[in-house]
């Protein structure tokens, strides 16, 4: 079984897919990293191919990714946004999703360059992009971790202990 961590970019996927893995020993995965490896910046993909193109890209490493097992899956943050990956994570994973508040996002995420969709300031962008996001996060999920007042250790924790990982 996979442990898949989905929420919107600042929600702490990929700093806790580290902390679940040094807890549990599980593998770990993360598809926007793969994406760089193997297509280079994510933030060139969008400005010469566009967003459609990087989520096709996106939708091919998902489904790679999902046929591993006892790995700890970090997605990027609109992966879920298309049921085919929806279905692909479900297949042999849990789905998790880390929920922030619109504020701790902006904050997490302030100054990254390499966000496309942060363009026209994170916030403003957060703001645009939780309301429409958040429902689809929520019926992917098989749990929600709220991460705002927690650290990233005790969100790995937390998944592990509901799991049963450790």
């Amino acid at each position: 079984m996979n442990i898949v961590l989905c929420g919107m970019m600042g929600s702490g996927k990929t700093t806790v897919a580290g902390e679940l893995h040094k807890l549990t020993g599980m593998s770990l995965a993360d598809t926007d990293a793969e994406i760089v490896r193997e297509y280079g910046r994510i933030a060139d993909i969008f400005a010469n191919y566009g967003e459609e193109r990087f989520r096709e890209i996106e939708t091919e490493v998902t489904a790679k990714l999902s046929c591993l097992d006892n790995t700890i899956i970090a997605t990027g943050g609109g992966c879920v946004l298309r049921a085919v990956n929806v279905s692909h994570l479900k297949k042999n994973g849990k789905i998790v999703f880390l929920r922030a508040l619109p504020q701790t996002l902006a904050e997490r995420v302030e100054g990254d360059t390499e966000r496309p969709l942060l363009q026209g300031g994170a916030r403003k962008r957060i703001d645009e992009l939780l309301p429409v996001r958040t429902p689809i996060y929520f019926a992917a999920a098989d749990l929600v971790v709220d991460t705002d007042v927690l650290s990233p250790q005790e969100v790995a924790k937390k998944i592990a202990d509901f799991y049963n990982l450790i």
